[in-house]
């Protein structure tokens, strides 16, 4: 069973990403590519891979204060292998956060495939910001 990530995120939602485990520094979420995630090669595109790195490493960077949000700094992607799924299999991806400070989040991530081989990897800085309401115009 998922756990909610504490935020409404549209983009998370139409990629149907889940979120597995978000504690002690550490996320996992899953990802069952839809038939338009895919590319000319018949696998996950990579802009979808880097979207899963990228919410897996804020959720990580959260973990340990999930009221705050993550915003992604910089973030970089290697790629390994195809990330290829068959229907009804998911990918995993699995982000650590390796080093905080009091508004900066350092983390990498891990994408497998589901026979568990590794098809990507990343790592990305986050900052750390205060949750917005939609009362709240302030930009910064």
């Amino acid at each position: 069973m998922s756990i909610p990530f504490g935020a409404h995120i549209p983009f998370v939602d139409l990629l149907g990403f889940t979120l597995e485990q978000f504690d002690g520094g550490r996320s996992e979420l899953h990802y069952a590519p839809a038939a338009e995630h895919l590319n000319s090669f018949d696998v996950t595109h990579g802009g979808a891979v880097m979207s899963l790195l990228d919410v897996t490493m804020a959720a990580a960077a959260r973990s340990l204060q999930p009221e705050m949000g993550a915003v992604t700094i910089e973030m970089k992607t290697t790629f390994m292998r195809p990330a290829k799924v068959l229907a009804g299999e998911k990918l995993v991806a699995k982000g650590l956060l390796q080093h905080r400070t009091r508004t900066l989040a350092f983390t990498e991530g891990h994408l497998y495939d589901a026979q568990g081989q590794l098809c990507a990897t990343a790592s990305g800085t986050f900052k750390y910001t205060a949750r917005r309401t939609a009362q709240d115009p302030s930009t910064d």
